[in-house]
């Protein structure tokens, strides 16, 4: 069966898919469809009755509920958007990054996969139906529970695979103490400064420390790697830095494997942290930025995606001292500057050619904790930020929803939020549970195909998570255009989506359409 993908509608307008009704000769909208959905098309379809102009679709093809729906011909492209989509994984981050090529071009990567079990269920049903489980790339950004704990589970699947996964270096071992556990602090002998030194950049390097079947105890980490030792399904282990066997560089910047300018993809993914330093003999070794929970988040793994107009970065967990870091070492700083100073406004001016984008994954999960420079340096039109539900964390800070409104791009910076956009569905439920209790009752009595099918669809709703319902924020453009989305939170097939729309004029201006 042929297929094509959902144009992006003109000028903001909605795109639908819509039934026709033979007795009226009309078509009537029954769901609204999003830039760069997938459609399979029917193309022994009898359009005798439709005219010119329609294409047919196959709604729901693998499922008991298929039946044609029609979708004007103009609505529709023959290739896909690239595709970010920040999952609402609670306290935590989860991405999820799909390229715009298909079969077996296609790249998917999640990057960090938050602490519970929201991660497999998205990807579970997401892919399944058209493409299996091997997947190109998982990145655990840095050591953090709310980043990587949401592997566990799913690299102990056998069925679901990596080619690839990527760490910063920094792994946890299972012992007491704090930088005991990446294997201690070694002290520069020519300039005092301490570094981690005993980094995992192999799969030889995760073997030896986590390999064994042992009882890792209560140590999280740990247990995530073995899991993914153990998996035939993934391949490989390498840490992303800087440093030059640990990425490509081209023309001056430092790239993600098979990611660089040279692959030809139209787009590429650059790594801007963490920042490798060498010994005297060359080898990597990551430098202490302050106390170990700020030194482990702010060696993150930074990316900045390209493509065509458009960059978006991805901020890990930096902090203050990372930040203050990756300034000064990108503008060739020794000291930072002081704020309103004039070497202040030229290292942001600088640093610009780095870190600025369009859009950009707020820093740990909206903390107040970092740096107005910063902010000023990447300067997105579109902030989004990963948070959860434990209040303890207060994320994200109010204080900080005012300072990147102001610091971000353009008259109205948008601020999306995994937990901001979601909001709980109680009173709905319980009317849906009212109404599934009847409805089994019924069932007891006269058991109808009608009624069946009526009783699962009810089941099906209960069982969607917030994940899949609420919470999403999806990023998608071509390199021309691009747009933020979120579901919208109420049971409608035709009021489905709700989006922000960007292009960049011929000045080099980026405006919200």
């Amino acid at each position: 069966m042929a297929h094509k993908f959902v144009n992006l509608g003109l000028k903001g307008k909605k795109v639908y898919l819509y039934k026709f009704n033979i007795s009226t000769q009309k078509f009537s909208a029954v769901r609204q469809v999003l830039w760069g959905d997938w459609l399979s098309i029917d193309e022994n379809h009898d359009f005798s009755t439709i005219g010119p102009g329609w294409l047919a679709v196959q709604w729901a093809p693998n499922s008991p509920n298929s039946q044609i729906l029609y979708i004007k011909e103009e609505h529709t492209i023959d290739k896909r958007p690239l595709e970010v989509i920040f999952l609402d994984v609670g306290q935590g981050d989860g991405a999820v990054l799909i390229t715009p090529e298909e079969g077996a071009d296609e790249k998917i990567m999640v990057i960090d996969a938050g602490e519970g079990n929201h991660m497999q269920k998205f990807l579970h049903g997401r892919f399944k139906a058209y493409r299996g489980f091997q997947f190109d790339a998982a990145i655990l950004t840095h050591p953090d529970k709310d980043h990587y704990l949401g592997f566990k589970d799913l690299f102990a699947d056998h069925n679901v695979g990596f080619n690839t996964i990527y760490q910063n270096g920094l792994v946890e071992k299972p012992v007491k103490g704090q930088f005991e556990k990446v294997g201690g602090l070694t002290e520069d002998p020519n300039t005092g400064i301490k570094y981690v030194t005993n980094l995992a950049t192999t799969k030889t390097d995760i073997e030896n420390q986590f390999g064994n079947h042992i009882d890792f105890g209560r140590f999280k980490f740990p247990p995530v790697m073995n899991n993914a030792l153990n998996n035939p399904n993934i391949h490989d282990f390498k840490m992303l830095s800087t440093f030059p066997g640990h990425c490509v560089h081209e023309n001056g910047r430092n790239y993600m494997p098979s990611f660089a300018p040279s692959n030809q993809r139209g787009y590429s993914i650059e790594v801007l942290g963490p920042i490798t330093e060498t010994d005297a003999n060359g080898n990597p070794r990551l430098r202490k930025i302050s106390a170990y929970g700020k030194t482990k988040n702010g060696h993150s793994v930074i990316l900045r995606l390209h493509f065509g107009k458009y960059k978006m970065l991805f901020g890990g967990d930096l902090n203050k001292p990372a930040e203050k870091y990756l300034l000064k070492h990108y503008t060739g700083l020794k000291r930072f500057p002081r704020k309103g100073s004039t070497a202040n406004t030229e290292m942001i001016a600088k640093a610009k050619h780095w870190f600025e984008a369009e859009i950009m994954k707020v820093c740990h999960h909206g903390a107040s904790d970092v740096t107005d420079e910063f902010m000023q340096t990447v300067n997105p039109a579109c902030f989004v930020i990963s948070s959860g539900d434990e209040e303890g964390h207060v994320h994200p800070r109010p204080d900080l929803l005012g300072r990147l409104g102001k610091f971000g791009r353009g008259e109205s910076p948008v601020l999306l939020s995994t937990e901001l956009q979601r909001s709980t569905r109680a009173s709905e439920d319980k009317k849906l549970v009212e109404k599934l209790e009847k409805n089994i009752t019924k069932l007891a009595i006269k058991a109808t195909d009608k009624l069946k099918t009526t009783i699962a669809e009810q089941i099906k709703e209960l069982s969607k998570t917030n994940i899949s319902v609420y919470g999403a924020i999806y990023v998608k453009t071509d390199g021309e255009r691009l747009i933020t989305a979120f579901k919208i939170e109420q049971p409608s097939d035709k009021k489905k989506w709700f989006y922000f729309e960007y292009i960049i004029d011929e000045t080099g201006e980026l405006k919200l359409c």
